[in-house]
């Protein structure tokens, strides 16, 4: 009965979302609580949002500081080299652009925390997405599964999880899963140029490339606007850019109040360029070699990036506001998906249906637990936490592959295949980040991302069988 119920809870949730019928914050809360009470335990709904918010209030921490942190680095000019280099390879080519956006979300990957790398991504790519009138679910669909492959580093989680429910090394785990990981990265980089080209064909032929070409100011080409003078001009008719030609209007609100990369903007401070620098990598080595958790590292980081760059009051009063509605939206996301994964694990759901999913296996998959493993870890690591699936489904698989001779190193890398899927998974607080950003609601994100990051997975999962690793 609660295998039944919880998967039509996560069917339900899933479908009101996509098809926009609810908002995610409202579903979040609503579907559990309504489910809770139908598996007659509503009495102790308080008793599971409690538990649920007291397991995912470091990360509602960790996401308020950091959006806050980056934000006042985004402000204050840190990435807007990133920008400029992006924009010297992208020139205003739809299919660059997308194969960009990849190749930023996977080197800023390397610091293994999702949340930093979609702010860094979604806040140096937006203003070409809008202003070529991109579709921005590309953006967000490119940016999550190329995380999602980089996440299987050992310090990005999974990894970790896997050894630490097998009792094996991390290292042995994800070196010899490399090859297979590569092929998966280089998978996405492939599906990047295929949706590029896609996006050129849409939009026609853009005429922002001739227009660099000719023009032989070499200050129109600046940080945030793909060519032109700045977000809210549009000068010479071709600076701005658009599709066919289509230039975008002098007018219009959507570009004027994206104005986080103008390059004239005042909270700019170039004399503070290497302390911001220094700060930041300080900061992500602090987080690699976990020398405090997270969550504090980014509540100090953001108190110094705020003192030093805004000592004046007022000043830095303006930038928490300026960055207030990304905060509580994301935020709010995080605490309402605790309703959802609280209720999950409290009435027993999570465990029945790994139970059920494990016992559908039939014996003779028996030798084949590793593949198996791979394939299961799609669908579970996207339906429960990272947590729930390696430290509660995983050792159980792993005992089934032990019983047929398959070593428990072999279904901890099978069971790293699914990330690229995990990291659109309606339970990771980060990728509420990314659709936040980038002002693209979470229903479409999913039916547009979904089928693209499972293939992705299969790719790692299928390289891997192919060079022997699984």
């Amino acid at each position: 009965m609660l295998t039944v119920l919880g998967f039509a809870m996560i069917a339900t949730f899933l479908v009101l979302i996509m098809t926009k019928k609810m908002s995610p914050i409202a579903s979040l809360v609503l579907i559990p609580a309504l489910f809770c009470v139908a598996v007659g335990q509503g009495a102790k709904l308080g008793d599971y949002v409690i538990e649920g918010v007291g397991t995912l209030a470091p990360t509602a921490a960790m996401l308020m500081f950091a959006i806050v942190y980056f934000g006042v680095m985004i402000d204050v000019g840190l990435f807007d080299p990133i920008v400029r280099a992006i924009l010297r390879f992208c020139k205003a080519d739809p299919m660059r652009i997308v194969v960009g956006t990849a190749l930023l979300a996977a080197i800023v990957s390397l610091d293994g925390d999702g949340s930093t790398t979609f702010m860094i991504t979604v806040s140096a790519m937006y203003p070409l997405y809008k202003r070529l009138k991109m579709s921005l679910v590309v953006m967000t669909c490119v940016a999550a599964t190329a995380n999602g492959v980089m996440n299987t580093l050992p310090w990005g989680g999974p990894t970790a999880r896997a050894a630490t429910a097998l009792k094996v090394d991390a290292a042995d785990i994800f070196v010899p899963m490399i090859p297979a990981l590569a092929v998966g990265l280089l998978a996405v980089i492939l599906l990047a140029f295929v949706l590029g080209r896609r996006e050129r064909k849409r939009l026609g032929t853009l005429t922002l490339d001739e227009a660099l070409v000719t023009e032989p100011e070499p200050e129109t080409v600046l940080v945030g606007a793909g060519g032109g003078d700045r977000l809210t001009k549009a000068p010479r008719g071709t600076g701005t850019g658009g599709a066919g030609g289509a230039d975008i209007a002098e007018g219009d609100d959507e570009e004027q109040e994206f104005k986080g990369l103008d390059p004239d903007r005042p909270t700019l401070r170039p004399k503070l360029y290497w302390f911001n620098a220094g700060l930041t990598v300080a900061l992500l080595a602090a987080m690699i070699l976990e020398l405090m958790p997270i969550p504090v590292l980014f509540l100090i980081g953001a108190a110094l990036a705020l003192t030093v760059n805004f000592p004046r009051m007022p000043d830095q009063r303006a930038r928490i506001a300026a960055h207030a509605d990304n905060v509580l939206n994301v935020s709010g996301m995080v605490f309402a998906a605790a309703v959802f994964t609280g209720v999950l694990t409290g009435t027993g759901m999570v465990e029945h249906m790994a139970d059920w999913l494990v016992g559908a296996i039939p014996d003779a998959m028996g030798p084949h637990m590793a593949v198996v493993t791979g394939v299961l870890s799609l669908p579970l690591t996207y339906f429960m936490s990272n947590d729930g699936f390696y430290f509660g489904v995983l050792p159980v698989l792993a005992e089934a592959g032990a019983a047929h001779g398959v070593s428990h190193l072999e279904i901890a890398r099978a069971s790293i295949a699914g990330q690229p899927l995990h990291m659109s998974s309606p339970l990771v607080p980060a990728v509420y980040v990314l659709v936040g950003m980038a002002k693209v609601e979470f229903g479409d994100h999913t039916r547009f991302t979904v089928k693209w990051a499972v293939l992705t997975s299969l790719v790692v999962l299928c390289a891997g069988v192919l060079f022997g690793i699984i």
